[in-house]
């Protein structure tokens, strides 16, 4: 017999699994998570860079147009680990749903064996 929790998740999964599977909403809902971690690289970067000039440029040894690149390369990582972030808890849940349906369909053809 599946729970009510199973069984809320099968209908959920069932409305939502196509929707979740798209490129544009894995990257959206991940976004959070990923800016949680480059939005203090950035911040730290960006400041240092506006209120210490001279600073940044003896310490890092860079051109000025390396900084554009490394926050490029921030953001592209950002934007790397919020998708497949997504992207992995995505399969979880199409592995959990294709299980549960198999433990649901199962359990149907028991009770259609019990009652025959």
């Amino acid at each position: 017999m599946l729970t009510e929790k199973e069984k809320q998740f099968l209908a959920y999964w069932e409305c939502n699994r196509e929707y979740e599977g798209l490129f544009l909403s894995k990257l959206l809902k991940g976004l959070p998570m990923s800016l949680v971690f480059s939005l203090p690289i950035i911040l730290s970067v960006v400041v240092v860079k506006i209120y210490i000039p001279e600073w940044y440029m003896k310490i890092s040894k860079t051109s000025p147009g390396m900084f554009i690149t490394v926050i490029f390369a921030v953001l592209l990582i950002t934007m790397f680990y919020s998708f497949f972030r997504m992207h992995f808890k995505w399969e979880n849940n199409e592995q959990v749903y294709k299980i549960l349906k198999l433990k649901a369909e199962k359990l149907n053809k028991e009770n259609q064996q019990t009652i025959s």
